[in-house]
Formats: C-alpha cells, sequence, structure tokens
C-alpha cells in the first residue's frame, strides 16, 4: 500500500470535542434506554451457564498506539488462547451463550465503560490485541495511521464485514484501506451511517461473527 497521508478532520479540536461529546451521549442514551437492565441480564446469563468471571479483560491497541484494557462480555471458556487467538467458526472454546452473545455482538456492549473513559469512541478502528497489532505492522505500511484516532466499538471495516480473523494479507489490506478511509473521510454522517449500519446486525445477527 503507498503511502498515507492524514488528513482528518478530528485533528481540529473543535471537531475532537463535538465527538467526544457525541459518544457521552450517545453512551448516556445507551445506558438509560438499555443497558441498565440488558448488562444485568447477560451477566446473570453467563454467570450461570459458564465458569470463570462475567467480563473478559484484554489489553489492546488504543489510541496514539497506547495499550488500554478492553471490556467484553466472556464468550469462551476459560483457555490459554484468549489472548493470542481469534475465534474462528465454530470454535469449541465459545460457549452456548458466548454463541448469542457473538453473533448479535452483544459481547462488545460493556466497551460504552472504555467510551465513557475515553479510551474509545462509539465509532472508529476496531482495537486488535498486541500482538495481532505487532504481527500486522510487519507487513502492511501505514498500519500505525489506524491508531491516529480512537478505537471503536463498531467500525466501517467491521460493518463491512472485516472483522475477527483475517485469513490472508489481502483482507489485511483491506480492512486498512477502509480503516485509513474512515480516518481521512471521517464526518458525522458517515459516523451516523456505521451506527444505522451495526444495529442492522446486531438485530438480525452477523453472519461472519464467530
Amino acid at each position: 500500500m503507498e503511502n498515507f497521508e492524514i488528513d482528518c478532520k478530528l485533528d481540529n479540536p473543535f471537531y475532537a470535542a463535538l465527538k467526544r461529546l457525541f459518544d457521552l451521549c450517545f453512551t448516556l442514551v445507551a445506558f438509560v434506554m438499555i443497558l441498565v437492565w440488558l448488562i444485568p441480564l447477560l451477566a446473570l446469563l453467563i454467570k450461570l451457564t459458564s465458569k470463570g468471571p462475567v467480563f473478559f479483560l484484554q489489553k489492546r491497541t488504543g489510541y496514539k498506539n497506547k495499550p488500554f484494557v478492553c471490556i467484553k462480555f466472556r464468550s469462551m471458556r476459560l483457555n490459554d488462547e484468549a489472548d493470542t487467538k481469534h475465534a474462528i467458526k465454530n470454535d469449541a472454546r465459545v460457549t452456548a451463550v458466548g454463541y448469542y452473545l457473538r453473533k448479535f455482538s452483544l459481547d462488545e456492549l460493556p466497551q460504552f465503560i472504555n467510551v465513557f473513559l475515553g479510551q474509545m469512541s462509539v465509532v472508529g478502528p476496531r482495537p486488535l490485541m498486541i500482538k495481532h497489532t505487532m504481527e500486522n505492522e510487519k507487513v502492511l505500511i501505514n498500519y500505525q495511521c489506524r491508531h491516529h484516532v480512537k478505537p471503536g466499538i463498531t467500525g466501517l471495516s467491521q460493518y463491512k464485514g472485516y472483522r475477527g480473523e483475517m485469513h490472508d494479507y489481502q483482507m489485511l489490506r483491506n480492512r486498512l484501506r477502509l480503516d485509513l478511509f474512515y480516518i481521512n473521510h471521517w464526518s458525522f454522517t458517515l459516523d451516523s451511517f456505521i451506527i444505522v449500519k451495526s444495529i442492522k446486525l446486531m438485530l438480525f445477527g452477523d453472519a461472519k461473527a464467530f
């Protein structure tokens, strides 16, 4: 991939402040309308159906390449590969409840806590495991540019189907191209479009969510 020049509106403090305000308002609305009852319900289901903690905490690459602790609902049985290996189709590590959490992206809901803390945004490039960030940097030029903005609960590349494990170089390249497109073409219109598309996937299930 050719050299990428960053030309992002979010470098402007005014737009950055507006996006942060939007994140906080969206998080507040989501909490009052949905999360206040859904998170305890899902936590109870996880606790009753499998051994282990309700939440899965994992260090991921964040804004300006700084690691942060990403919060998810635990969707897998306790295993030694959770921090190094993506879930795959029919993955034996995924619990019965976890299958539905992942299919409808409900495992991502606790990341609104990350948004509230300022570590993530509602929309942005998805944060990856530290291990995968280091691997991708070795094969993709400009990979660090995707950390120019805060990572998101959802993003352009994710709703386009580039989520989880990338099976080849071309898939990695396509995901990076979409992330970089988002960075240089950010707008509230684009964010709103991605949110609507992501909600649709949550309601009807994502065939590419394992």
